[in-house]
C-alpha cells in the first residue's frame, strides 16, 4: 500500500508543478494532456470523447464522473486514484461542501 500511495503522491506533484498550482480535475486533464505533447483532438480520441467535450472538461464547464476519471486515468497512464479524488472534490466543491477528500484502495 505505501507503493501506491507513494505513487500518488509523486503524480501529484508532478501535475501540480505542470499546473503551476493546486490541482482540479481540469487542470490535472490539461497538464496531463501537455506533458503528453498531445492536441485536443488527439488526446479526446485517446479518451473516447468529441474534442469539445475534453475542451468543456479542461475549462472546468462539464464534470467529470469518478467512473470515467478511474478510466481516464487508465488510458493515459496515472493511477486512478489521482484523477477519481479529483472527480469527488470537485462534486463536492462545486455543491460548496467544504470537505477534503482523501482516498485509498479498498
Amino acid at each position: 500500500m505505501r507503493k501506491a500511495k507513494d505513487q500518488k503522491s509523486n503524480a501529484m506533484k508532478i501535475l501540480e508543478k505542470i499546473a503551476g498550482g493546486p490541482l482540479t480535475l481540469s487542470r490535472a486533464i490539461e497538464s496531463i494532456r501537455k506533458s503528453e505533447e498531445l492536441s485536443q483532438d488527439e488526446c479526446a480520441k485517446k479518451l473516447g470523447v468529441s474534442k469539445s467535450h475534453l475542451c468543456d472538461v479542461e475549462k472546468g464547464r462539464k464534470m467529470v464522473s469518478s467512473e470515467r476519471a478511474a478510466k481516464w486515468a487508465r488510458i493515459l497512464g496515472y493511477p486512478e486514484s489521482v484523477l477519481v479524488r479529483l472527480a469527488l472534490q470537485g462534486e463536492l466543491d462545486a455543491a460548496g461542501l467544504k470537505y477534503r477528500v482523501d482516498i485509498e484502495a479498498a
